[in-house]
C-alpha cells in the first residue's frame, strides 16, 4: 500500500491550494492529491457567463495543468476512509495510507431532491448558473417577459450570494433589452433576510426596493411542474413570526391552505439543492445528526476532524457557521497547511481559521458589492481597499476586481499556493 506523508481527497480550489502551500514549504513532502476529474473550473466567473459577460472556456483549465510540481494526482475516485488504519480505499487505485490527509471534496448537487427539477432543466425555460451557466445567457435572451423567478434551496450551497447575483444582472438586462416593463422579478428564499451582515443587507435593501424587485421571504422552493411551467413553495415562516404569507395577484400567485403558495414562471432560475458527497456522508467524519449532518465535523477554528487528530476538512465540506466560498478557502488551506507542517515536525501551531468569506455581489453591469465577513455575520472588510472605496456600496471599481482581478489572483496566486 502506497502511503504518503499528507493525502488530500479532491483537487478542487482548497485542494490544489493546500498541496501547493504543502511542496511550497516542504519539497520533500510527499502530497498525493485525489480527484477523477479532467477539468478544473474556475466558478466564480460562471455568475458572469450567465449574463453573458464572460467567456466560459476562460473558466476551465486541464487539471494536469493545475496539480502541483512534485504533487502525485491520484486520478480516481475515493469510496470508504478508514481512518483507524490511516487509510482510504479508491474505485481503481486500491488503498492508500498516509500519516495526515486533508478531506476537500467540496459538495454535490442533489438535483431530485427536489421533485421536478431534473425534468424542467431539460426545458428552455429553467436555468441554473451552478449546472449550466451558457444556458442561463440562452434563457436571458429568449425571455419575451412575464415572471422571472430566482430562488434557492433551504440546503446549505456553495456560493450562496450567486441566486440573487444573476438577479440583479438579469434585472439590469431586462431593462437594457427594453423587457423590463412587462417583467415581473421575483427573488423567493427560504430565509428571512436578503443577507446576513447588516452593512450590505442595507445596501440591497435599498437596490430590491428602487429596481421594484418582488422579494418573498420564507419561500422554500418544493416542487416544479415544468408541463404547467409553475413553482411551488412552502411558507416556512416561523411560529409567531411578523411575516403573513399573502399573494399578488400580480404575479398570479396561488394559495394552498396556510402554508403553500405557487407562481407561474415564464423564465425560472434556481440553485439545486446542495449536500456533501456520498462518501463523506457514509464516513466516520461526518457529522451524525442535527442540521449539519452529514458535512464533515471539524472544529470551526484549526478545522481539524473532531474525532481524529491526522484529519482535516477543508472548503465547501466543512460544516462551520460560514458562507462556502473560495474565499473563505484562501483564508482555510494556511490554517490546515501550518497545523500539518507543524504536527509532521512534532510540534503545534496556533494558527485559527476566524470564519472569514467573500460574497462579491454583482449588482448590476459595472456594478458591485464586495462583502466580507466572518463567524457571526461580523463585517471583515479588507482595511486596504476600504482606505479608497466603501465596499459596502455599488462600485464600478469592485466589478473590476471581480472580472479581471480575482480572475487573475486564482490562477496565479491561489493555485500555485501564494496566498
Amino acid at each position: 500500500m502506497s502511503k504518503f506523508d499528507v493525502l488530500i481527497v479532491g483537487a478542487g480550489t482548497g485542494g490544489v491550494m493546500a498541496a501547493a502551500q504543502l511542496k511550497n514549504a516542504n519539497s520533500t513532502l510527499r502530497v498525493g492529491l485525489i480527484d477523477p476529474a479532467d477539468t478544473h473550473w474556475y466558478q466564480p466567473a460562471w455568475t458572469l457567463v450567465g449574463a453573458g459577460t464572460y467567456n466560459y472556456k476562460k473558466t476551465a483549465r486541464p487539471m494536469a495543468s493545475i496539480i502541483p510540481h512534485g504533487v502525485e494526482w491520484i486520478q480516481d475516485k475515493v469510496t470508504t476512509f478508514d481512518p483507524a488504519k490511516n487509510s482510504l480505499s479508491t474505485e481503481k487505485s486500491g488503498d492508500l495510507g498516509y500519516s495526515y490527509l486533508i478531506v476537500a471534496p467540496g459538495l454535490q448537487y442533489d438535483i431530485d431532491a427536489l421533485p421536478g427539477l431534473r425534468e424542467a432543466l431539460d426545458t428552455p425555460y429553467v436555468c441554473s448558473n451552478y449546472l449550466n451557466p451558457e444556458k442561463t445567457w440562452e434563457v436571458l435572451q429568449n425571455f419575451k417577459g412575464g415572471n422571472a423567478v430566482f430562488t434557492q434551496p433551504s440546503t446549505p450551497i456553495k456560493c450562496g450570494g450567486a441566486p440573487q447575483k444573476i438577479m440583479y444582472l438579469a434585472e439590469h438586462y431586462f431593462r437594457k433589452s427594453g423587457k423590463r416593463e412587462k417583467t415581473n422579478v421575483i427573488f423567493a428564499t427560504p430565509g428571512s433576510i436578503i443577507f446576513g451582515v447588516p452593512d450590505f443587507a442595507r445596501t440591497l435593501n435599498g437596490i430590491i426596493a428602487k429596481r421594484n424587485i418582488h422579494f418573498k421571504r420564507f419561500y422554500n422552493p418544493v416542487a416544479i411542474d415544468s408541463a404547467n411551467k409553475t413553482v411551488t413553495f412552502k411558507f416556512i415562516a416561523p411560529s409567531g413570526s411578523d411575516c403573513i404569507l399573502t399573494k399578488e395577484d400580480r404575479l398570479h400567485e396561488t394559495l394552498k391552505g396556510d402554508t403553500e403558495i405557487t407562481i407561474p414562471y415564464d423564465m425560472l432560475h434556481l440553485a439545486p439543492p446542495q449536500s456533501a458527497p456520498d462518501f463523506v456522508k457514509q464516513s466516520p467524519f461526518a457529522v451524525k445528526e442535527g442540521p449539519g449532518a452529514g458535512w464533515m465535523s471539524v472544529d470551526k477554528g484549526t478545522l481539524q476532524s473532531t474525532e481524529f487528530a491526522n484529519v482535516y476538512g477543508l472548503g465547501d465540506v466543512v460544516n462551520v457557521p460560514t458562507a462556502k466560498t473560495g474565499a473563505a478557502i484562501r483564508k482555510q488551506a494556511p490554517v490546515v497547511v501550518k497545523h500539518i507542517l507543524a504536527g509532521l515536525a512534532n510540534g503545534q501551531a496556533s494558527d485559527t481559521y476566524e470564519g472569514y468569506s467573500s460574497c462579491p455581489l454583482v449588482t448590476g453591469y459595472g456594478k458591485m458589492v464586495l462583502a466580507e465577513f466572518k463567524y457571526d455575520n461580523v463585517r471583515d472588510s479588507d482595511p486596504f481597499l476600504t482606505k479608497f472605496v466603501d465596499t459596502a456600496k455599488e462600485q464600478w471599481s469592485m466589478w473590476i476586481l471581480k472580472k479581471y482581478g480575482l480572475p487573475w489572483l486564482y490562477w496565479n496566486r491561489m493555485m500555485k499556493g501564494k496566498m
